[in-house]
């Protein structure tokens, strides 16, 4: 593709190169694909679309980026359809006409592929031609009788909404302001209901512009009410016929009669300028009047305030309740305002969404009447980009939640619990009466900055534990109060907070009750009153533990909120003299230094599993190892050259990851505190890492927006892959899941493990040349089940699977002297050793019963085996006696048949042929004999082993001899011995050379039983000796 690039090409052939050239990019990386996007509602400015859809519920589609979000409103909001595939540039303008949604990507950028695609049931069915387009932004979309029309910042684009053809282009009839800079139109359109295939347009010089999409001409203009009114910023049909509602830059919003060219109202927003951007009229004809039974209610909203509008256009016109605050406004997030609202046709409901990634309905009360409407539903997630990610951990070993939910705090100052397995579980954690806070001292009027005063900080380190949560029975009480009346006796029966985080530049840690889903009781301050930098919470749910940025450790109670434990702990007034009178020499200055733990900021802190060993790491570049309960330091190390700057504990493994100024990734033993591990291979600071559920792999992202996977047992760098700048990292306990956070955005990515679900090499892979390259091909799927019953498997990713996996073959056995075992599935070899069990278990329970006698009228017959019928009861019995005698004369012994087996060559399968070569062979190779077995279904294998012949049974257990001198596939060739020894076992002392072929098989099995036993006894006492107190 580089080739390409390097000539000039035509617009249209680089668009449709900007497309293919993703195609056969890498979608996944070797061990994860991406899976899904958590947190998305509505992200971006491009408003949301509804349809109704029948007589029962309405369908509201949102753009989350390259992809659409559909919602049933029925359903609560809950997602029902996600687009597939994604758009290949980000969405600009969205439309829905019955069962179809219009989305209109790209453009932004003058030589940047752009189309308009058709999604039926989050499917793609289909595309508008573009090929003759003028080249710019689609940033409204219109259908109405026979036309679909695009309208852009330079020029309208009209398509034929049957054939999808591109029927014209409407170009400006005036370019007075300079199109290369702003464009001409303001990209708002609407249609009006009595005017045939008729369009208003706005534009930047405040005029509304009516064409005839049928001849492109220009039919009529209105003038704006003022020179200074500005650029139109909102148009809407109003219900009354050849009524337009029109809005400016300045504020102002007119209504007026296209047909007679006349303003009939001017209304203005009190107390503000900013410009109405969305407007709506309510269609039941409700809410206006003093009773609310007359018609004539319109909301209008703006992206500058999130507050809506309710006007009573009777009488003059007035201002009959603003919803305060109905989405955030703050200077932490990606926008403010409100995005648009709309009043569902016919419905008293209202929906709005937000540039705080928001989507909510209101619904009006007609009885008792109120102007202002009530919360419907609510979809929403963070309005800024994630800082911190953390897998709830699972209340109880077995518990259907683990892996479930994610906790993610970010810029917003909000802390979310998403849920992994149904959106509309997903929750924010109540940090008390925010808005009500801010609407008594006044920051929820038009020009405030937003809310965010009354949050606490944002989250910079937070830690977990559900060994003690109540759930929604546990202890209530005033948020971060420290209210010290506490009934002991009650709060140990119903549990007590679960959460605590750390905020940038606080000097309080602050706890969370995950049950009640709302901030806590405690605000633990530090014990020098400087802000906290690390949290930790014991494995029991009891403790917490503080590290502030002065170096001070605190340990607090959960269930009283009491001070417990400083680390090191304070000494009396005595001890203090006695010291300094002890310390005479430099050497005991150091010690005496020694003793007093930190004294720079808390990087990070863990507790074991049982609460006996804390190890703690400072900007002052020490490591300390304490003892839980009283405080004393048991050893305190440092890494030569290297400053710690952040540490995870996996508690299956024993083991600590702690990253360092120097880019390295270092891995100690808790028990021996010893380094086993330096992972290098990170560019940049690293901003997270994390374990796997199991302890084998530990995945950290840096500065150069790689994530990299090492594999703990062999030290290697096993995958990488660059997506949009990595900040946090999170490994599910079921370790089906990793989430990832990204700069800049409110989303979270989910990533699937592949080794689940599949064999997958991990092999090592070079620093640079190894990393694989997602950061545009990478395509998140559905965020509920029934978008992802819609997802189908990409083909590109198993063939670049493939690529990845050639250059390197499976190696069958590292060393002569290892035991190895096969690749084989247990469930196949533990099949066929209890392949008799099974048989037996899958009999049917009761024997076939006879068959109901016929009508007298119809004969009965029983076939003998010489071909004779007979029709009566004595007869039959007489045959099947004949038939009886006719089997026991022909029975032979076992070993008779066996050796007439032999002797005769009628059968002479493809095992025979192997064993026959075997036993020719002066070298005896048995792979082929191991190799043809491996590949069988336990069921035939079972057979093959059934039909040995009496000569063919010895060369077998001879070749299994060999196969187990060569220590490959133990546990294969000891299920095929104990098999055959199943079957053949009761005449095997009667045939010598079958005996003594069976007696080397034991001779050898006891051999490498010996050594493999000497060889485990002395590794456990190596590690016994090592972990031994010396």
């Amino acid at each position: 593709m580089e080739d390409v690039v390097e000539f000039p090409a035509a617009k249209r052939q680089r668009r449709e190169d900007a497309v293919i050239s993703t195609e056969n990019k890498p979608t996944s990386s070797r061990l994860f694909a991406p899976f899904r996007t958590l947190g998305l509602v509505s992200p971006t400015r491009v408003p949301f679309t509804s349809v109704p859809l029948g007589k029962t519920t309405f369908q509201i589609t949102t753009s989350v980026g390259n992809s659409l979000h559909t919602y049933d409103l029925r359903r609560g909001l809950n997602l029902v359809f996600l687009s597939r595939p994604q758009c290949p540039k980000r969405i600009t303008a969205i439309h829905a006409h019955r069962d179809l949604v219009f989305a209109a990507w790209g453009g932004t950028q003058p030589n940047e592929a752009r189309g308009l695609w058709v999604f039926k049931r989050g499917r793609l069915i289909g595309e508008l031609d573009s090929s003759n387009t003028h080249p710019q932004e689609i940033v409204q979309i219109l259908v109405f009788g026979p036309w679909l029309v695009g309208c852009g910042a330079e020029a309208i684009e009209v398509w034929k909404s049957d054939s999808y053809e591109h029927y014209t282009t409407i170009l400006p009839s005036s370019t007075s302001i300079d199109s290369r800079t702003q464009g001409v139109f303001s990209g708002q359109i609407c249609t009006l209901p009595t005017l045939l295939n008729k369009i208003c347009v706005g534009r930047r010089d405040g005029l509304v512009e009516i064409y005839n999409i049928s001849t492109g001409r220009l039919v009529h203009t209105l003038l704006a009410p003022s020179a200074r009114s500005g650029s139109v910023t909102a148009l809407a049909p109003a219900p009354a016929i050849c009524l337009l509602a029109v809005a400016y830059a300045d504020g102002s919003l007119v209504i007026v009669d296209v047909e007679a060219d006349e303003q009939v109202l001017e209304l203005r927003q009190r107390n503000t300028k900013k410009p109405v951007t969305s407007i709506s009229f309510r269609t039941d004809g409700m809410g206006a009047g003093e009773d609310g039974r007359k018609d004539g209610v319109m909301a209008t909203s703006s992206t500058e305030s999130g507050d809506i509008t309710l006007w009573d256009l009777n009488r003059g016109g007035r201002v009959m309740g603003v919803i305060r605050g109905a989405h955030e406004t703050s200077n932490l997030g990606q926008g403010t305002g409100v995005n648009k609202v709309e009043f569902l046709p016919g419905q008293a409901v209202l929906i709005s969404s937000g540039l705080d990634n928001a989507l909510r309905s209101w619904v009006f009360d007609q009885n008792p009447f109120s102007p202002i409407p009530r919360p419907l539903h609510s979809r929403s997630g963070h309005a800024a980009s994630v800082t911190k990610l953390e897998f709830l951990p699972a209340a109880s070993d077995g518990s259907d939640a683990a892996g479930k939910w994610l906790l993610s705090a970010a810029q917003d100052r909000s802390l979310w619990g998403l849920s992994l397995r149904k959106d509309g579980q997903s929750t924010e954690l109540s940090q008390g009466a925010v808005k009500h806070k801010a609407r008594k001292v006044g920051l929820l009027g038009d020009d405030s900055a937003g809310v965010e005063d009354f949050k606490a900080p944002p989250i910079i380190d937070m830690a977990c534990s559900l060994s003690r949560d109540g759930g929604m029975g546990a202890v209530n009480g005033p948020v971060w109060e420290n209210v010290k009346k506490v009934n002991a006796e009650e709060v140990s029966m119903t549990g007590w907070e679960s959460i605590v985080t750390a905020h940038a530049d606080d000097r309080f840690a602050r706890t969370w009750s995950w049950g009640r889903k709302k901030a806590g009781r405690w605000a633990f301050e530090t014990g020098d009153r400087k802000p906290v930098t690390s949290v930790a919470i014991t494995a029991c749910g009891t403790f917490a533990i503080v590290g502030s940025a002065g170096g001070s450790l605190d340990m607090f109670n959960l269930q009283s909120g009491a001070h417990r434990q400083r680390y090191p702990p304070r000494l009396p007034p005595s001890q203090v003299k006695a010291m300094k009178l002890q310390q005479q020499t430099p050497s005991d200055a150091v010690v005496a230094s020694s003793a007093r733990g930190h004294r720079d900021a808390i990087t990070g802190i863990i507790v074991d599993n049982l609460n006996r060993t804390m190890v703690s790491t400072s900007l002052d570049g020490s490591i300390i190892y304490w003892e839980f309960a009283t405080g004393r330091i048991l050893e305190k190390t440092k890494f030569d050259g290297a400053m710690p700057t952040a540490i995870r504990y996996n508690p299956v493994s024993g083991l600590l990851a702690i990253s360092c100024d120097d880019l390295c990734l270092r891995v100690v033993d808790v028990e021996t505190r010893k380094t086993v591990r330096e992972l290098w291979g990170c560019v940049g600071q690293i901003y997270d890492f994390c374990f796997s559920h199991d302890g084998r792999w530990i995945v950290a992202c840096s500065m150069d927006s790689v994530v990299r996977v090492f594999d703990l047992a062999t030290g290697h760098l096993v995958d990488a892959f660059k997506t949009a700048t990595c900040t946090g990292v999170a490994f599910s306990s079921t370790g089906e899941f990793l989430a990832t956070a990204h700069a800049g955005q409110p989303g979270i990515n989910i990533w699937t493990n592949k080794t689940l679900f599949t064999h997958i090499p991990t092999r090592q892979i070079d620093d640079m040349e190894g990393i694989i390259d997602l950061s545009e091909t990478a395509e998140f799927q559905a965020a509920s089940q029934l978008a992802i019953e819609q997802a189908t498997d990409s083909a590109t990713a198993g063939e670049y699977d493939d690529q990845v996996d050639s250059p390197s073959s499976t190696i069958d056995q590292l060393d002569q002297k290892l035991l190895t075992l096969s690749l084989v599935p247990p469930s196949r070899w533990q099949t066929l050793l209890n392949l008799e069990s099974i048989r037996q278990r899958n009999k049917p329970v009761q024997p076939p019963e006879k068959p109901k006698a016929a009508p007298f009228f119809l004969g009965t017959s029983l076939t003998t085996i010489n071909g004779g019928a007979l029709t009566d009861g004595t007869n039959n019995a007489l045959a099947l006696d004949q038939d009886t005698k006719q089997i026991e004369e022909t029975e032979r012994s076992r070993i008779s048949r066996l050796a007439s087996t032999a002797l005769s060559e009628q059968h002479h399968s493809q095992m025979s042929t192997i064993l026959d070569k075997f036993a020719s062979d002066p070298r005896g190779d048995p792979s082929p004999l191991a190799d043809y077995l491996t590949a069988l279904p336990p069921s035939a294998a079972d057979l093959e082993i059934r039909s040995l012949t009496l000569h063919e049974m010895s060369v077998f257990v001879r070749a299994l001899t060999s196969q187990l001198g060569l220590r490959k596939s133990f546990e294969l060739v000891n299920t095929w011995m104990s098999v055959f020894l199943k079957i053949h076992g009761d005449f095997v002392g009667e045939v010598k050379e079958l005996s003594d072929a069976v007696l080397a098989w034991r001779d050898a099995m006891d051999r490498e039983e010996k050594r493999l036993s000497q060889l485990v006894g002395y590794t456990r006492g190596v590690v016994d000796f090592l972990r031994s107190a010396r």
